[in-house]
C-alpha cells in the first residue's frame, strides 16, 4: 500500500472534515468545546488586508494583477467623460443657440415697440430678473408658485440637503441661513445614511428570502450566477415599475407642463441623487395643496432612495458583477461560484462592502464558518518525486 504524501490531520469532535486531492479540507465547526489538534502552523486569515499603494501589484483569483490594469481603467474613465461632453455639446448646442436668438429677437421687438426705453435700462432690468430667478425668486406674478419658505417647501428643501440631492432652485440667502445649512448638512447627511442603511437592512430579509426561493426552485437547473442574475432582474424590475414608471405617471397627472418623459426624467435624476433642479414638483402656478404635495414628494424621495440602495447592494453582492474587486488588494483566490451570500459575524445582515450593506445568510451561531490557513513547517519538505503544485500544499479550512 502506497504511503500517503501528507500527514493526516487529526480532529476530536469539534470538526468534521474530508480532504480532496488538492488537500483542501472542508469543515464545519460545532458549538461544544473540543480540542483541535493540527500538527502544523495555523494562521487565521485577516478580513482587512494591509495598506497597499495605489499602483501596487496584487493578486486576483491566484493570478498577478499588474498596476497597468488600474491605469487602463483611469484612461477609459476619462475617455468616457470626454465622450459624454462631446455628445452633450453636439445635442444641446443647437437648441441653446435657437433660444438665444429668440431672446435677442424678443428684446429687439420690445425696444421697437417702446422707443422711449433705453437699451441700457432694459439690460439692467433683465439682470435683476435673472439674478432673482437664480436665487429662487420669480419676478412674474403669473408664474409664481407661492412662497419658497413655507413649511412644506422648507421640509422639501431640508430633505434635498440631507439626501445630497440638492436641486439648487431654492437656496439660503442670508448669512445665518447659509451657516445653519452647512451645520445642518454636516449632521443630517450621516443621520440619513444611518436611516437608509437600517431600512435597507430590513429590506434585505425579504430579498434574501426571494433568493433562497429561487435557489430552491431553480438550483437544480441553473448555476448560482444565473440565479443571482434572475434575482437582480426581479429587484431592478420592482425599482423601475414602482419607483420610476408609476410615480412618473402620477407626476404627469399632477404637473400641467410635464410630459411623461419629463416626469420619468425627474424621478431618475432625483433617485440617483443627481438633482439637476430643472424640474421641481409643486412649483406650477395656482397648484392646489402645494404644502401637502411637497411633503408627499419628500417621503417618495426617501423611500425611493432606500430601494435604490437595496438594488445596489444586491448588485454588488454578485462577485462577477462587482468590478471593484478587480482593483482590490484582498485575496480572492476562491471560485466566485462558491461564494455564499456572505460571511457575517452574526446571524442576519451586517455592514460592509461597496454598497454599504452586504447580504448575509441567517445561520445560527453553531453553524458559522471559520476560515483558517494551514501552512507546513520547514521540516515538511516534499520528496523529490512529489509533483504536487505549490499552491495545493497549503490547506484551507472553510
Amino acid at each position: 500500500m502506497e504511503k500517503p504524501k501528507y500527514k493526516r490531520i487529526h480532529s476530536y469532535g469539534s470538526m468534521s472534515s474530508r480532504s480532496d486531492d488538492d488537500m483542501t479540507v472542508h469543515s464545519q465547526l460545532f458549538p461544544y468545546p473540543k480540542k483541535l489538534i493540527v500538527p502544523r502552523e495555523i494562521l487565521y486569515e485577516e478580513e482587512h488586508p494591509p495598506f497597499q499603494p495605489l499602483f501596487a501589484t496584487t493578486k486576483l483569483f491566484g493570478k498577478t494583477k499588474l498596476p497597468w490594469l488600474l491605469v487602463i481603467y483611469i484612461v477609459f474613465y476619462f475617455s468616457y467623460l470626454i465622450s459624454g461632453a462631446l455628445v452633450f455639446s453636439a445635442l444641446e448646442t443647437p437648441l441653446e443657440n435657437q433660444i438665444y436668438l429668440e431672446v435677442i429677437r424678443a428684446k429687439q421687438d420690445f425696444l421697437a415697440k417702446h422707443p422711449t426705453v433705453l437699451d441700457e435700462e432694459l439690460e439692467t432690468l433683465l439682470e435683476q430678473v435673472v439674478r432673482a430667478s437664480g436665487q429662487g425668486v420669480s419676478s412674474s406674478k403669473n408664474v409664481t408658485g407661492g412662497p419658497n419658505w413655507s413649511f412644506g417647501q422648507s421640509l422639501f428643501f431640508s430633505s434635498t440637503v440631507v439626501t445630497t440631492i440638492g436641486y439648487g432652485h431654492v437656496t439660503p440667502l442670508t448669512r445665518t441661513g447659509k451657516l445653519f445649512c452647512m451645520v445642518y448638512a454636516l449632521l443630517g447627511i450621516p443621520l440619513t445614511l444611518v436611516l437608509l442603511s437600517a431600512l435597507v437592512e430590513r429590506l434585505l430579509q425579504p430579498a434574501t428570502a426571494l433568493l433562497r426561493t429561487l435557489n430552491s426552485a431553480l438550483g437544480h437547473l441553473y448555476r448560482p450566477f444565473t440565479i443571482r442574475l434572475v434575482h437582480l432582474f426581479i429587484i431592478v424590475s420592482i425599482l423601475v415599475i414602482f419607483f420610476l414608471a408609476v410615480p412618473a405617471a402620477v407626476f404627469t397627472t399632477l404637473e400641467p407642463d410635464w410630459e411623461y418623459l419629463d416626469s420619468f426624467y425627474y424621478c431618475f435624476i432625483s433617485l440617483t441623487t443627481i438633482g439637476l433642479g430643472d424640474y421641481i414638483p409643486g412649483d406650477s402656478p395656482g397648484q392646489p395643496y402645494r404644502p401637502a404635495y411637497k411633503v408627499a414628494t419628500t417621503f417618495y424621495l426617501i423611500i425611493g432612495l432606500t430601494f435604490v440602495m437595496l438594488t445596489l447592494t444586491v448588485f454588488y453582492d454578485i462577485p462577477q458583477l462587482n468590478l471593484s474587486t478587480v482593483f482590490s488588494s484582498m485575496k480572492l483566490d476562491e471560485d466566485p461560484e462558491r461564494v455564499h451570500l456572505g460571511s457575517g459575524v452574526g446571524p442576519g445582515y451586517g455592514l460592509g462592502g461597496i454598497g454599504g450593506l452586504v447580504m448575509r445568510d441567517e445561520f445560527p451561531r453553531e453553524q458559522r464558518r471559520s476560515v483558517v490557513q494551514v501552512r507546513p513547517h520547514h521540516d515538511d519538505s516534499p520528496s523529490p518525486d512529489d509533483t504536487t503544485p505549490v499552491h495545493a500544499k497549503d490547506m484551507r479550512v472553510h
